[in-house]
């Protein structure tokens, strides 16, 4: 998760499209075993990508495609009723990242009673155990990279850092922020940061944020961010100020767009996450469970890697040209 967040209004609107005359509900006259997507909406970059991996998967496998997106991050309601849609289909097993990770557990419960296997891609619910399996970036691990590339280059100096994180009570966004902290060496309350905002993943809240930020704290020289959009915000308010170059940017996703902005220098590094492999490899899995009954379970890690052009001692890093043949979006 993402850490992706779109903005809308409206909680009925759903897409659910079959693939093979597959169609979006009651029994497919197909014997062709079915499989369901259901991504927090349809236009996200992030989930356009694992939409594509779980197209590709599910034609290599044999398998027919369901998709559903709500309009909006946190459109539960659609997701429910997507959720139901596909049971009611008949699908083997259902790849979803949930929108709020509490309340889709009844529903979850639901299809895993009825036999339907349901696997979490990106973002687990809560608790993690209500689907059989977690397919996910290791979020903590992809802020603690950026949080120690972010101490290998700020070399001694005292840092006065700015956190722009997510919004309160998604575990994506909690789990970034807790990393980077970890990776940095200080803890929650350090007197070092000196400024935090939520940007809900968004560009234009993201450059709002760095401005209240440097209005509350002008000195500000390094600056965490949940996901790129609001890394290239907060480099326009920098920019502004006539700050972009003396405050290094770390950031989470590794899509096309931040990945190029990793080359250009607006972000110093990024940790790279890799939704195609979630969907392909949800979908491998449903498809043993149709074939064999044999079903996944726990959590497996699709990796992370941390993207950089400026290297430090002692962290691990891609540079950008892996970074673009790897990125989405």
């Amino acid at each position: 998760m993402n850490a992706k967040i779109s903005a809308g209004l409206l909680v009925t609107a759903l897409l659910v499209t079959g693939c093979g005359g597959g169609g979006g509900g009651g029994q497919s006259s197909s014997a062709t075993p079915k499989v369901g997507l259901i991504t927090k909406t349809e236009t996200n970059p992030f989930f356009v990508k694992m939409k594509e991996g779980a197209q590709k998967s599910a034609q290599a496998n044999g398998m027919e495609l369901m998709t559903a997106a709500g309009k909006f991050d946190g459109d539960n309601a659609s997701q429910i009723t997507a959720i139901e849609n596909m049971v009611a289909a008949g699908v083997k097993g259902i790849l979803i990242t949930p929108s709020d990770t509490k309340a889709i557990v009844p529903a979850i419960k639901k299809a895993r009673d009825a036999g339907v296997l349901v696997i979490a891609l990106d973002t687990p619910t809560e608790p993690q155990d209500a689907t059989d399996a977690l397919f996910a970036t290791d979020n903590l691990k992809a802020g603690e990279l950026i949080g120690q590339y972010a101490k290998a280059a700020m070399a001694g100096k005292p840092a006065k850092i700015a956190t722009l994180d997510l919004a309160p009570g998604i575990t994506v966004g909690q789990l970034r922020h807790d990393g980077f902290l970890k990776g940095y060496g200080i803890a929650e309350g350090d007197p070092s940061v000196v400024c935090s905002q939520d940007t809900r993943g968004d560009q234009a809240k993201g450059q709002t944020a760095m401005e209240n930020c440097l209005q509350k704290a002008p000195d500000i020289n390094l600056v965490y961010t949940i996901n790129e959009p609001a890394a290239l915000g907060a480099y326009t308010a920098l920019k502004a100020k006539g700050r972009e170059k003396d405050v290094l940017i770390v950031s989470v996703d590794g899509g096309c767009t931040g990945t190029k902005a990793v080359k250009s220098g607006e972000i110093a590094a990024t940790s790279q996450q890799y939704p195609l492999k979630m969907a392909e490899d949800g979908v491998k899995a449903v498809s043993e469970f149709a074939k064999t009954g044999k079903k996944t379970s726990g959590y497996t890690d699709t990796g992370v890697t941390l993207i950089t052009d400026k290297s430090v001692s002692g962290v691990e890093a891609k540079d950008t040209a892996f970074g673009l043949a790897n990125c989405w979006g």
